[in-house]
């Protein structure tokens, strides 16, 4: 006999648990224990970018929570991904979020990342208590590191660049928040650097991404997304992001070694790079710092996380080979 749904009248009242609706096996549900590590002091380390006084605002570990299911789902539009986490259960539990609790409106992480998100470093400590915890769990064994760059396309127009002499910064047109941050970077130059070529073409509406045609692109503006990676399981132990050009990838690479030795203790005896990062320069660094370093001896398992205490203020041998020992 064949069954018929009828539904004449829905139900005034459902008995209803998300937390019966999530399977033990969910994505979420495996990584949820971590992140509530990861973020244990986060409204500690958040407290003094807040007013004591006014409207309580929305959570910011809501926002984490909902920016942590954008990176696991490739979800990179936020105004998607509020639609998201209205509609779907899984991501309604991970967030704390029951089924009648208002989504936060979109813009509300831009105006976090780039006010208070961006002057505590929040993001940058999350991501650190997130290598210290693969740290603790021996996915990272310290002994070799690999580095390379990817692109990603800028959000400016690639038919719109022009030479840097032809812009005036000064019209009313081009006081926004990116080339604000562009000139006061300059500012702080104290000289040119003769190593870095002054750029040919820049973007009037972002003048930091950089004139580029890697990765076998199309010529765009853009920026590099440089990563260090430990190689015994993969694990991301650092990012930094430049303009996508050789000589700031290169330079970035020299950042990410000294800041994750200085954070984590983690002092490599080979590092892994394509033929671009084996400049002079950057061989002779390594080479100079291998010199003055000693071995790596801790364990990796014993170390402790700080805690969040900020104030408001393809591989080539010829690099790895000549980058063996790039401790710290």
């Amino acid at each position: 006999m064949m069954g018929r749904q009828r539904r004449d009248q829905g139900k005034l009242f459902y008995e209803f648990r998300l937390e019966d609706r999530i399977p033990e096996n969910h994505l979420l549900r495996r990584i949820n224990v971590f992140v509530t590590t990861v973020l244990a002091d986060l409204h500690e380390g958040l407290e003094s970018f807040y007013s004591d006084i006014g409207r309580p605002s929305v959570d910011p570990e809501l926002m984490i929570r909902m920016l942590f299911v954008g990176y696991c789902y490739g979800i990179r539009s936020e105004r998607r991904l509020t639609q998201e986490v209205e509609l779907h259960l899984a991501y309604r539990w991970f967030c704390k979020l029951d089924l009648d609790d208002e989504i936060p409106h979109h813009s509300t992480f831009s105006l976090n990342r780039l006010g208070r998100f961006r002057e505590s470093d929040v993001l940058r400590h999350i991501f650190e208590r997130v290598v210290w915890t693969a740290m603790a769990m021996g996915l990272v064994k310290g002994e070799g590191f690999a580095v390379d760059a990817s692109v990603l396309e800028a959000n400016a127009s690639r038919y719109h660049g022009k030479a840097p002499k032809e812009l005036d910064w000064g019209a009313p047109e081009r006081q926004t928040r990116a080339v604000r941050e562009y000139l006061s970077a300059l500012d702080e130059t104290a000289e040119p650097n003769p190593d870095r070529k002054p750029p040919k073409v820049i973007s009037p509406s972002d003048p930091s991404s950089a004139w580029t045609a890697k990765a076998n692109k199309r010529v765009q503006f853009g920026y590099g997304l440089n990563y260090l990676i430990d190689i015994e399981n993969a694990v991301i132990v650092d990012v930094e992001a430049t303009p996508a050009r050789t000589y700031d990838e290169v330079l970035a690479t020299r950042t990410m070694i000294e800041r994750t030795a200085k954070c984590f203790d983690l002092k490599p005896k080979r590092l892994a790079a394509d033929t671009a990062y084996g400049t002079g320069k950057f061989l002779g660094w390594l080479e100079r710092r291998s010199r003055r370093t000693s071995p790596c001896g801790t364990d990796l398992s014993a170390r402790t996380a700080p805690t969040h205490a900020r104030t408001s203020s393809g591989t080539s041998s010829a690099a790895s080979t000549s980058a063996r020992t790039a401790r710290s």
